[in-house]
């Protein structure tokens, strides 16, 4: 019995210790790093342990609708930009994240410093939409976005809002400039 017991107690603490560590850079659907969707304001400080949480408040942004919220890492590093879903409220969850650190990244490898060609070889574009200065890429699958700036489209591409943006006119080398997650 003793034997039996002492088997099951070294298997179970093998499997225990073989469990893979969460990957503190892994962006999914509904998380990046330790920070899942369901994370609470109030809860950010216990994500971010080892990091530097700014709230940006001050007097002047007082009557603005939001409050963004940075994290830098122990080096001074700035890695993330969020936005809660409710402003001013320490029980909302994050609704708006832009990615700044190459560090974060998708399962396929997708970051800061991609290009859409890696966008197009890994993910199903989901739409893109032209604004003044950017094309805009959904990965709804992921709830991300990404924007690429209009100086990297071609020239007839540039100046117009109105033509719908395919995937095919968009380089292959063309540089992701924002890399935005939207849980809200």
């Amino acid at each position: 019995m003793k034997k039996s017991l002492l088997l099951l107690l070294f298997t179970s603490g093998i499997f225990i210790s073989c469990e893979k560590e969460q990957d503190p850079f892994l962006i999914s659907a509904t998380s990046i790093g330790r920070l899942s969707k369901d994370v609470q304001i109030r809860q950010l400080d216990s994500v971010f342990a080892r990091d530097s949480i700014v709230r940006q408040v001050n007097d002047s942004e007082m009557f603005r609708s939001n409050n963004e919220i940075e994290v830098f890492d122990n080096k001074g590093k700035k890695l993330l930009l969020m936005e809660p879903v409710q402003a001013f409220d320490s029980t909302s969850t994050i609704g708006f994240i832009q990615v700044l650190d190459p560090r974060y990244k998708t399962a396929k490898g997708l970051n800061t410093h991609s290009t859409f060609k890696d966008i197009v070889q890994n993910y199903n574009i989901s739409r893109i939409e032209n604004t003044l200065s950017a094309a805009v890429i959904f990965i709804d699958d992921l709830n991300i976005y990404v924007t690429i700036d209009k100086k990297e489209l071609p020239s007839e591409l540039r100046y117009d809002t109105q033509t719908r943006i395919q995937a095919s006119q968009i380089p292959d080398n063309a540089k992701i400039k924002y890399f935005m997650i939207d849980w809200d």
